[in-house]
């Protein structure tokens, strides 16, 4: 069971983890160990989370998103298979927390008349130096 916050936890059936050999240092080490993890969350199909944390959840994860609705988080950091599991399963917590945080809704706002007059003001000297630029007459 992985603990997300006080009200959600994401349990161990919505979790699937598969070793594969790492690439990167570790001599003939690579070759003989999978110590690399893929770690899969089926988070489409999860009773753990509500709906507008999922959308956000698939927003923030972007590649990682599957098209069968699984994230899939992958970390091949370490040479050590159960400190990459670790990571993974860390990855995942933080990237769900992310998700449970609903952005705060804009306000527009409009532009003070001094700000606007100082724009204005900006913009008429500076066509103004533009047009002292061109062809300079005999007279």
């Amino acid at each position: 069971m992985l603990r997300i916050s006080d009200t959600i936890t994401i349990q161990e059936w919505e979790l699937t983890e598969s070793f594969v050999r790492a690439s990167g240092p570790g001599g003939q080490n690579v070759n003989k160990v999978a110590s690399a993890v893929e770690l899969r969350f089926e988070a489409a199909r999860s009773p753990s989370l509500p709906g507008p944390v999922k959308t956000r959840l698939r927003r923030l994860a972007g590649r990682r998103w599957s098209n069968d609705g699984a994230l899939i988080i992958q970390c091949d950091e370490t040479r050590s298979q159960a400190r990459n599991r670790d990571i993974a399963r860390d990855r995942l917590a933080d990237l769900v927390r992310k998700a449970l945080v609903a952005p705060k809704r804009r306000i527009p706002t409009r532009p003070t008349k001094g700000s606007e007059r100082r724009r204005l003001k900006a913009k008429k000297v500076r066509g103004e130096i533009k047009a002292l630029r061109g062809p300079v007459s005999e007279e």
